[in-house]
């Protein structure tokens, strides 16, 4: 089975903000990678220096399942960790460096919405 992976950022369809804020995806050869918009809204933030965070492009079907659960987060080496908090934000943070983004509930259920329409899968031919 061949993965093809479709390049360039992307956010859920779901995303009723014209972009401004939401998850945003890009699958880079044997990575994914994840950031937050908002961090572009602010103009004395550089975009080279935007958090990022990156995963194996293997564990990004376990993120998606991870992401739409309500179950806790696993020690899996290489996928970020999920926290749910009270006031409704998620947290995915890096087990290996100091990348935090925070997604207000919104954002979150946007993302979760497009991994549902499959919006994020990887195409296998």
């Amino acid at each position: 089975m061949t993965t093809h992976i479709r390049h360039g950022w992307r956010k859920s369809t779901f995303s009723n903000n014209g972009g401004a804020s939401c998850v945003e995806v890009n699958f880079i050869g044997d990575r994914v990678l994840v950031r937050d918009s908002k961090y572009l809204r602010n103009p004395a933030n550089d975009p080279a220096a935007q958090p990022v965070l990156s995963m194996p492009v293997g564990l990004w079907p376990t993120f998606c399942d991870r992401s739409v659960s309500s179950a806790p987060g696993s020690d899996i080496t290489g996928l970020p960790r999920i926290t749910r908090h009270d006031d409704g934000r998620v947290s995915v943070s890096s087990r290996d460096t100091a990348v935090e983004l925070i997604f207000t509930p919104d954002e979150w259920t946007a993302f979760i919405r497009g991994v549902h329409a499959g919006e994020f899968n990887l195409l296998a031919a």
